[in-house]
């Protein structure tokens, strides 16, 4: 029970920045984190390159709270899993 996200796991990283989101995404505790103002930037991190590798420059890895590093993340709202910018890793 539950809403399609994607038709297959490959399907979210294939194409021009992978597939396009479907339907509602659920915090843990159940919130809608597309509509809840408890998200205001509703943001995926997943330190990618538009077609699915791995951005080292651009991942967060190793960030610390005092740095400026950036990481790739994107806009749910975009309908675009992978279609990321850089943002600053210390965004909540």
């Amino acid at each position: 029970q539950g809403q399609l996200l994607a038709k297959s796991w490959s399907s979210l990283f294939e194409g021009q920045s992978g597939a396009a989101l479907r339907g509602p995404i659920y915090s843990f505790n159940g919130r809608n984190i597309l509509t809840d103002p408890l998200w205001p930037r509703q943001l995926a991190w997943h330190g990618s390159t538009p077609r699915g590798g791995h951005a080292r420059r651009w991942d967060c890895q190793g960030w610390r709270s005092s740095g400026v590093a950036e990481g790739m993340a994107t806009a749910l709202g975009e309908g675009r899993l992978l279609a990321g910018h850089r943002h600053n890793c210390s965004t909540p």
